[in-house]
């Protein structure tokens, strides 16, 4: 199993052009804001007959698979973990409050077509493949990266 920091050092190869890196800045966010938001437009019939809760933000697809996601992230680091943690409730929270305005599945699906077009669009900038193509986790180290190069006093 490899290190969070293995990860990040693999996942910077193709991250080095500054245009790219801040791209990646802003569409990883938001893809991972999106993903939340759809998530959380899965209608949640067996979620909310299963658990017996009525809170709008814990009965939905999104928490659910969170809680998973944040298990990867604990067995890289309990630090990162944290940071992913409050991120994600970050994305719960605004998405149920974006729900109340408008349709939300269909804001997550604008958000998250604009920021692979831009993360596409980084990649072609750097010359270089986006590093899921090598290894589906990436999609996960992602945000991390981000993160630790936002957020760090590296």
């Amino acid at each position: 199993m490899k290190t969070l920091d293995q990860w990040f050092e693999e996942y910077a190869v193709s991250h080095q052009n500054p245009k790219n890196k801040a791209i990646h800045y802003v569409c990883v966010p938001a893809i991972f804001f999106s993903i939340v938001g759809l998530l959380m437009s899965i209608p949640s019939v067996f979620l909310t007959n299963l658990l017996q809760l009525n809170q709008p933000i814990i009965e939905n697809w999104a928490a659910v698979i969170l809680v998973f996601v944040l298990f990867f992230y604990l067995r890289l680091s309990v630090t990162m973990a944290v940071k992913i943690a409050i991120f994600s409730i970050l994305c719960l929270v605004i998405n149920y409050y974006i729900s109340q305005f408008v349709p939300l599945w269909a804001f997550s699906i604008a958000v998250f077509v604009v920021a692979w077009i831009g993360q596409f669009y980084g990649h072609n900038i750097e010359g270089k493949k986006p590093s899921f193509l090598k290894d589906i986790q990436f999609l996960l180290i992602g945000p991390a990266w981000v993160a630790e190069n936002l957020f760090s006093k590296k």
